[in-house]
């Protein structure tokens, strides 16, 4: 599994329903909305992506689009830990409507999923391997029964030369982040497409850089990463050795 997300969903009702219907988005109508939800932030119009390619954007860049009665929104911004913290003016803006955020990360098989109706919080979920449950409010969803009853156990295969361990958790987050993705926004990111799932590729998303202006400098930011990346030692090699276990070599 190799899928991120970082993506809001606000809609007048069942989003998948909507985004099946949904046309080619009003640039106007999709930078009135950034503007909206990005309040005082440095916003300038960049390339686009499609919503099955661009739901974890650069840092920096938010894909977006706004259509009559649904809007999307993809920004690694809203890869909150706690999705109860989600910024308050994205909760905000979803009053009277109902508001997803799904977020997952498959390099620590993190997921986090959350759902607002009016601006209060119905279900939250958050966890990953390392770090346990973070956080779980709310009744769980119809999607989540069979992993929490023990019906989608995790299948992890040990890297060769490694003792098999129990996963640390009793589902693997990812398989889980997929049927969260299909259930509240109609398409999945990696596993079986299904025929009446939501065409992503074909949902064209608006691309915006956005600068907030009390967040970090972006030029202190890379120079703090060259900072970083100079203060590392020379890079390492290694191979697999005869027996499974890992032999360092001396260059690439």
């Amino acid at each position: 599994m190799g899928a991120k997300t970082g993506l809001l969903v606000y809609a007048d009702g069942d989003a998948p329903s909507l985004l099946r219907q949904v046309g080619r988005a009003d640039p106007a109508r999709t930078s009135a909305m950034m503007r909206r939800l990005y309040p005082g932030w440095e916003i300038e119009e960049s390339e686009g992506s499609n919503l099955w390619d661009g739901v974890y954007p650069p840092q920096g860049t938010a894909y977006a689009a706004g259509w009559p009665g649904v809007e999307v929104v993809c920004d690694q911004e809203v890869m909150v830990d706690f999705p109860s913290q989600l910024p308050g003016r994205l909760i905000e803006a979803s009053a009277g409507r109902r508001l997803v955020l799904h977020a997952m990360h498959s390099v620590v098989d993190w997921l986090a999923f959350a759902v607002w109706e009016d601006g209060r919080l119905v279900r939250s979920l958050s966890l990953s391997p390392d770090s346990g449950i973070i956080e779980n409010i709310g009744e769980p969803l119809p999607f989540e029964r069979p992993y929490w009853a023990g019906d989608r156990p995790a299948d992890v295969i040990p890297w060769p030369g490694e003792e098999e361990e129990p996963y640390a958790l009793p589902f693997h987050p990812l398989e889980l982040g997929e049927d969260a993705l299909r259930a509240l926004c109609g398409f999945v990111q990696e596993g079986r497409h299904d025929p009446d799932d939501v065409d992503a590729a074909g949902i064209r998303l608006h691309g915006f850089r956005l600068r907030d202006p009390n967040g970090p400098d972006p030029a202190q930011r890379e120079a703090e990463l060259r900072r970083a990346m100079e203060a590392m030692g020379p890079p390492r090699f290694f191979t697999m050795g005869p027996d499974g276990s890992l032999v360092e070599r001396g260059g690439p």
